[in-house]
């Protein structure tokens, strides 16, 4: 193997816990280095996938168990490159929170809803753009990017919202009742409709879902709307979601 080799595009996702869009789990593919354009050594190795590219030094960096891999920005522009919106902001988005993580000690919910952290995160995906070709998609999803959603749900959802030309929710806006202050995937501010992505990792057990039922009948009791969708129908019935969203939003206008 070149010795110059650079761990990136999906195996450098993988390594630094950036979540893969659906269908494509990164494990599954073949390993991905990133080596000089013309280098011959490029080609020893029949076992990884070989990327000719420019890679500008601060593009390069060491992960938490010494590899030298691509920066979290610009391993997540690579892997986004060439995709559709919804699977660009699933990765951009897991990248944001991976990138504001590391700027604070104790990472808390306020820092990934930190306007001013989440305008050095773009900053560094545009950094990991400059130059580059081909990159038009990425670029046009940056504007979308919210390091504040906690899943590949809220991101899908959020691609979708977009592109059905709804109203743009907020990500974990906190809402406080007498119960406590909680915080809904998504909310419509200005139509008090909250909206909930139900995946599997949400719940841990029957305790967990009655939590969920109770909270959801405390926003109804304060006179919010509510509306759910799975993780499996925003991933292949987005259309399904978007009409029941608007219809809720309707009612509540």
């Amino acid at each position: 193997m070149n010795p110059e080799a650079v761990i990136s595009h999906h195996t450098a996702a993988l390594a630094w816990g950036i979540p893969s869009p659906p269908g494509a789990a990164w494990p599954e593919l073949l390993p991905a280095v990133t080596v000089a354009r013309g280098d011959r050594r490029s080609r020893e190795s029949c076992s990884a996938r070989v990327v000719e590219a420019v890679l500008p030094a601060h593009h390069v960096t060491r992960d938490a168990v010494g590899r030298v891999v691509t920066t979290v920005a610009r391993t997540a522009v690579d892997v986004a490159r060439d995709a559709d919106l919804p699977d660009t902001l699933v990765v951009l988005d897991g990248a944001s929170r991976i990138i504001c993580a590391s700027m604070v000690a104790r990472p808390r919910r306020s820092d990934f809803a930190n306007p001013g952290l989440a305008a050095v995160v773009r900053a560094r995906f545009e950094d990991a753009c400059a130059g580059r070709r081909g990159l038009a998609s990425v670029v046009g999803a940056m504007p979308l990017v919210e390091p504040s959603r906690e899943s590949p749900i809220e991101s899908l959802t959020a691609a979708h919202i977009h592109l059905a030309g709804l109203p743009m929710p907020g990500f974990q806006t906190p809402i406080r009742t007498p119960a406590g202050v909680f915080y809904p995937d998504c909310y419509w501010e200005k139509q008090r409709v909250i909206g909930e992505a139900d995946g599997a990792g949400k719940y841990d057990g029957p305790d967990s879902i009655l939590r969920e039922k109770e909270r959801e009948q405390l926003f109804r009791d304060l006179g919010f709307g509510v509306v759910r969708w799975l993780g499996k129908e925003i991933t292949f019935r987005p259309q399904v979601v978007m009409d029941r969203i608007a219809r809720e939003l309707d009612a509540a206008a």
